[in-house]
């Protein structure tokens, strides 16, 4: 354990990551006042937790941890049909001054949003972890996972995403 992080210093983490939090809520709320909710409970539950924060973590790495598990609990509770992965400008941001394009695009972004949405909830946590470039040894960290493990899981998960898109183009 390490000492509590003081008001001012969570303020300012908080504040360094707070692109953590939007795209964890964007991932498991499509509904503007349930992503709201969301992101309170998990500051909140980030501030309460934070007595568990080692030092030998990153913060961004433990705030991932706490903030996917309050997200996760939050989807258990709500079993909503609604909720989507928002594959949002943050995660992919190309501009295309081609409409045509743009179109293909945005059809190609929803239908691999809507694959993502049908994982299983680690599978896709797993597969936003991995679209926001976090290394293996990171992802392994925020879930608590071996290496091995989650790379082998992202190749299946890759593989399945694959074989849908496949079966939905013939």
């Amino acid at each position: 354990m390490n000492n509590p992080i003081d008001r001012k210093e969570f303020v300012k983490l908080i504040q360094e990551n707070k692109g953590i939090i939007f795209k964890i809520c964007n991932s498991y709320c499509h509904n503007k006042e349930k992503r709201e909710d969301l992101a309170q409970e998990i500051v909140y539950q980030l501030w309460r937790s934070s007595h568990s924060f080692h030092a030998n973590l990153k913060f961004s790495t433990w705030m991932y941890r706490v903030a996917l598990n309050v997200a996760i609990s939050y989807y258990r509770k709500s079993k909503r049909s609604d909720t989507m992965v928002s594959l949002s400008d943050n995660l992919i941001d190309i501009e295309n001054e081609d409409d045509d394009i743009e179109d293909e695009y945005e059809k190609n972004r929803k239908l691999l949003q809507q694959f993502i949405n049908e994982l299983k909830e680690l599978d896709r946590t797993l597969i936003i972890l991995f679209l926001e470039a976090k290394s293996y040894m990171e992802i392994a960290e925020i879930l608590g996972m071996t290496e091995t493990n989650v790379a082998t899981k992202i190749y299946r998960i890759k593989d399945q995403l694959k074989q849908k898109t496949i079966n939905f183009i013939h």
